[in-house]
């Protein structure tokens, strides 16, 4: 059973369903040869959102009445031969990234900053200068600060495949839209897996560039764990929309030089050498997303990918130290200090992130923490040295409740209780090696049924060789997804 089946059961027009889960690169070729209007694929969208929304609860605000507007400017541009290289695609765009004249409330009922925002984010200002129609802004946890997508201003983000499932987060919304088919593209943002982890367990395609591939505004441009990516159904509607938002901005002295765009069509895989690991360190994996990751690089050997099986010595306790208490604490500080003046203003998982993460700030002395995270980065551009690509489980577990915040009862992995629910996500060391592009991609489906993914590494600043292994699997691993506008 696929999410269309697990929101909705029937519909009322299977066209329209079709159309919601159209890949972008379908529909830009189904414009240019005039079989398609953007007005058409954005009212499916709507429909679509209509229908399953009250249950996804993957949006944080609709703008459709404005949207609709450009989905008609879009459709002449197209009539006109003036049509830019995403024209006419809606994209569902991350609360937490600015759109002018909007307030960015990161999921409090009382935003810490509750002023519209004067500019939009770089990113989805290239978006919208490629000619996407940014429809939607989606769910995130509070302050971006979790893996999870419940929060006190909007509740609780359900996964589309199992309505008591949570889809990760922080971009959760995003990637419940895209699996529930109400956004053809989406973006997020990443500090530790917040792109990678809802991509996963909502069965979609995440992407994270090398830092500095996409622009970021000062002074989050410092901050080297934190990339601006996107999610999308396929690998090739992640390549388009990373192409709109990739490249240097005069504001951002941290932004890497232009780098060829990235093709519609990847060269195969065959004599690629990838370094694969089911089970890192001693970072806690189901079995099922280690089957599932296994039956990935089987199928990469099948192929003729070199598949070398290696040890990674990745400890959880190191990359807690470097992960807890990492960068400015300031606005994790500010909640706290919200939270003791009116109690009830934050979630529970809010109030223990944001306690643990300032607690570490102060504790764990700034020299160890650069000793770990220099040993941790060098250890993965290490692997690149008798490898291609490194190819290892997004995250720990194939599902976790929606709305719980493990306060009162932690996550298992195959019956062992994790100290954090964090603990189960295995990316934050691809935020530390921040120049790694890394992309996850659906692996299969949990007994559970519920997706996994695998994540798949290139080496720094090289997307190419990352997407082209991720559209590998793609073409070797097929994922068994009943999507109802064609299987993945």
């Amino acid at each position: 059973m696929g999410p269309e089946t697990a929101v909705a059961g029937t519909v009322s027009s299977t066209r329209n369903v079709d159309l919601a889960y159209l890949g972008g690169t379908e529909a830009l070729v189904a414009f240019a040869a005039g079989a398609l209007s953007p007005v058409d694929l954005l009212e499916a969208l709507i429909e679509r959102a209509a229908l399953v929304e009250p249950d996804v609860n993957a949006f944080a605000e609709t703008m459709f009445d404005e949207a609709r507007v450009e989905a008609r400017e879009s459709e002449r541009r197209w009539a006109a031969g003036m049509a830019r290289p995403l024209e006419g695609l809606p994209v569902a765009a991350k609360e937490a990234q600015a759109l002018a004249g909007r307030v960015v409330t990161d999921g409090l009922v009382e935003p810490l900053d509750p002023e519209p925002a004067t500019e939009t984010a770089w990113a989805l200002e290239r978006l919208r200068a490629a000619g996407a129609i940014v429809h939607a802004r989606t769910t995130t946890s509070e302050l971006c600060c979790m893996p999870v997508s419940h929060a006190s201003r909007w509740g609780t983000t359900r996964n589309p495949w199992d309505l008591t499932k949570g889809v990760g987060g922080s971009s959760g919304g995003s990637a419940a839209a895209l699996a529930a088919g109400t956004a053809t593209l989406a973006t997020g943002t990443d500090i530790g897996g917040s792109i990678r982890a809802p991509a996963a367990l909502a069965g979609v395609v995440g992407y994270k560039p090398p830092h500095g591939r996409v622009p970021l505004e000062p002074p989050a441009n410092g901050e080297t764990w934190l990339h601006a990516g996107a999610l999308a159904r396929s690998v090739a509607d992640a390549a388009l929309i990373a192409n709109a938002m990739a490249g240097p901005h005069p504001g951002d002295r941290c932004s890497l030089p232009v780098a060829p765009p990235l093709p519609s069509a990847f060269e195969p895989a065959p004599g690629m050498r990838v370094a694969f690991c089911a089970r890192p360190g001693d970072l806690p994996v189901e079995a099922a997303v280690a089957a599932n990751a296994e039956r990935v690089a089987a199928a990469l050997a099948a192929a003729g990918v070199e598949v070398r099986e290696v040890e990674l010595d990745w400890r959880l306790e190191e990359i807690n130290e470097a992960m807890w208490g990492h960068g400015d604490v300031t606005r994790a500080e500010a909640a706290l200090e919200r939270e003791a003046e009116r109690p009830g203003t934050l979630s529970p998982y809010a109030v223990g992130c944001f306690e643990r993460s300032t607690a570490a700030a102060a504790s764990i002395p700034i020299e160890r923490r650069v000793a770990i995270e220099n040993r941790l980065r060098n250890g993965v551009f290490a692997l690149f040295d008798t490898c291609d690509a490194v190819l290892v489980p997004t995250m720990g577990v194939a599902a976790m409740d929606a709305g719980e915040d493990y306060a009162a009862r932690p996550l298992r992995v195959d019956g062992a209780p994790l100290d954090h629910f964090c603990d189960a996500a295995l990316t934050p060391i691809f935020n530390v090696a921040s120049s790694c592009p890394v992309l996850t991609v659906p692996s299969g489906l949990a007994p559970s049924g519920t997706p996994t993914g695998v994540q798949v590494a290139g080496p720094p600043s090289d997307d190419l060789t990352a997407f082209r292994l991720a559209a590998e699997i793609e073409c070797v691993a097929p994922w068994n997804y009943d999507l109802p506008g064609g299987s993945n």
